[in-house]
């Protein structure tokens, strides 16, 4: 059966500017984690983050089952390897469980890294070969790929160090000007018939189309995120001792965790924890690690809602993708002044939306095992917009649609209100 991702457009790139893009992609991959120690990589703080050593294995395992695996004469020098680094392709065969992923310690992250290194040689040799018509849209979906585990690299390093007693800092605290948040205000939009969905000839991932019609009601979307000292003052109104603030799921989240703030703030909600380590929470930043249950809770409390993604993509659809991205180094949300009416729509946050993660009218998945990269996870999670500053640049557009169950809040997820005008 062929491999043709159904929805992925012709990719441009080819010859050397391909080979180009994918050795970028793994070279920024490779500076992530730079500066880690072997121990840092190997450890997993929960089932739903993975080990560093462990992303770095299962990029590089995608490139090679998926596209050095196309041609018949391929031989991989570690075939027991693929059943380590399979993450859920339960059509290529069966893999280790998720939740034991720091029980390997071997592999060594030196054998691995030297795994990179020979799949890297052989991509671009093929790539170079240029006799395989589908193999630039496959590169480029490995890439797309890789992108999205640099930034849960990102997250689960932050989220192993968190446990630390010691709170190690991932990297160097970057300049920041300090900036006042704008006031918060709502920016009205008129009930239309609109278009959402991915149209055109760039990549795009098979749940982001077709595109299509649909309704939207009258309403208003807040010009700014959330931020901390909004989030504060719901946790200090008593926000997390409200039972009726919150869904039924997640009041019994609440009980059964003991939420009583965001994750990585203190007791005092004066400081929070970082990638640069323990810092004074800044007031006017976007508030973030925010699961759809708070970030419903707080809505409701604030008088508001939560947008749909109808609202956000189609109010987002022509502005640049631009703002506080992994790009930028500062992996950590700020506040941002801007001069249009909506600002950071990119960056900083992943923004929850009310809409849940189900497919669009006439949605067909990738063909062939790669049908399991999205469409099965379709069931009892919810859509984020927007990206954020660990996501590379090029890698979100408006259409973009990521996606994690409600309770889920390790990574940089926060919040932009709507309302009903």
């Amino acid at each position: 059966m062929s491999l043709r991702p159904v929805g992925i457009a012709p990719i441009p790139p080819t010859g050397a500017d391909l080979a180009s893009r994918f050795l970028s992609v793994r070279r920024r991959t490779a500076a992530l984690v730079a500066n880690l120690r072997p121990e840092d990589t190997v450890v997993q703080s929960m089932p739903d983050a993975s080990p560093t050593k462990w992303h770095l294995a299962h990029t590089t395992w995608f490139f090679e089952h998926f596209v050095l695996g196309r041609d018949p004469a391929y031989v991989t020098s570690n075939p027991e390897w693929h059943y380590l680094f399979n993450s859920y392709y339960q059509s290529v065969g069966p893999m280790h469980a998720r939740p034991r992923r720091g029980m390997l310690t071997r592999p060594s992250l030196d054998e691995v890294v030297d795994y990179r290194r020979r799949v890297e040689d052989a991509v671009a040799e093929r790539i170079a070969r240029g006799d395989d018509a589908e193999l630039p849209m496959l590169v480029e979906l490995g890439v797309q790929h890789e992108q999205q585990h640099q930034e849960l690299l990102l997250t689960d390093i932050k989220h192993a160090f968190a446990q630390n007693p010691l709170e190690p800092a991932y990297a160097d605290a970057p300049r920041s000007l300090s900036v006042v948040a704008p006031s918060l205000r709502f920016v009205p939009f008129d009930e239309a018939v609109v278009q959402v969905g991915y149209e055109g000839e760039g990549f795009h991932f098979d749940n982001e189309g077709p595109r299509h019609r649909t309704y939207r009601q009258a309403g208003s979307l807040a010009n700014r995120p959330a931020t901390n000292a909004e989030y504060r003052a719901f946790v200090l109104d008593g926000g997390y001792e409200q039972p009726g603030l919150w869904l039924s799921d997640g009041w019994a989240t609440v009980q059964a965790e003991g939420w009583k703030r965001p994750l990585y703030w203190d007791d005092a909600l004066e400081t929070e924890f970082t990638l640069q380590g323990r810092r004074e929470i800044d007031p006017h930043a976007p508030v973030c690690h925010i699961s759809y249950f708070e970030a419903d809770a707080f809505a409701r409390w604030a008088g508001a809602r939560l947008p749909t993604e109808t609202e956000w993509e189609t109010l987002a659809e022509d502005m640049p993708v631009q703002g506080n991205l992994q790009d930028t180094g500062m992996l950590q949300p700020r506040a941002s002044s801007f001069e249009t009416s909506l600002g950071q729509m990119y960056g900083d946050v992943w923004e929850w939306t009310m809409s849940p993660y189900i497919s669009y009218p006439g949605f067909r998945p990738l063909a062939g095992s790669l049908g399991e990269y999205n469409g099965k996870f379709m069931n009892g999670q919810w859509v984020l917009r927007g990206g954020s500053c660990a996501t590379p640049a090029d890698h979100v557009r408006a259409t973009y649609r990521n996606f994690f169950p409600p309770h889920a809040r390790w990574q940089f997820s926060g919040i932009r209100l709507g309302n009903d005008r």
